[in-house]
């Protein structure tokens, strides 16, 4: 039996990323977009950044959630055709554990950072979209080793 390719080694975790990524600007564009409207409606910073976070939440996760779900469909069906839920709820727990504490850092960066930037009179969707990347950089770290600690990648079937 052959070693499988980096790519082959590494599917689930790229795909994971690859997720991550897509739902994240998705996020990333709304929040900046809904940064700039609040900042006409409201002049409260730490709100604006709140209500981003919260309209950047409400984009990322069902994104994520479907991209997911749609990679992963056929993992979860044993080889008499019928769903694994011992494996599902095994991954959910794993997921559930990894994005706890990388949503919590994220959050914590995001909200204030754009906070501090935007006090320091940068304009409203610049002030979301650089708090956005540090974040985002930071959450990536996070996540993926919470993914590791937690062997989300890792298969209960050997």
């Amino acid at each position: 039996m052959s070693k499988p390719g980096f790519y082959g080694k590494y599917r689930d975790a790229i795909k994971f990323n690859r997720n991550i990524v897509i739902a994240g600007v998705s996020a990333f564009l709304t929040g900046a977009l809904i940064s700039q409207l609040y900042a006409g409606y409201n002049e409260n910073n730490l709100a604006n950044s709140a209500a981003t976070l919260a309209a950047e939440y409400a984009v990322y996760i069902p994104a994520f959630a479907l991209l997911f779900y749609v990679d992963n469909r056929g993992k979860y069906i044993d080889a008499a055709g019928k769903r694994d839920n011992k494996q599902l709820k095994n991954d959910l727990k794993k997921l559930l554990a990894s994005f706890s504490v990388s949503e919590v850092i994220f959050s914590a960066v995001k909200i204030g950072a754009q906070y501090q930037l935007l006090q320091s009179g940068t304009e409203a969707y610049v002030a979301s979209m650089v708090a956005s990347t540090l974040a985002w950089a930071v959450f990536f770290v996070a996540i993926n080793l919470m993914a590791k600690a937690t062997r989300l990648f890792r298969s209960n079937k050997t």
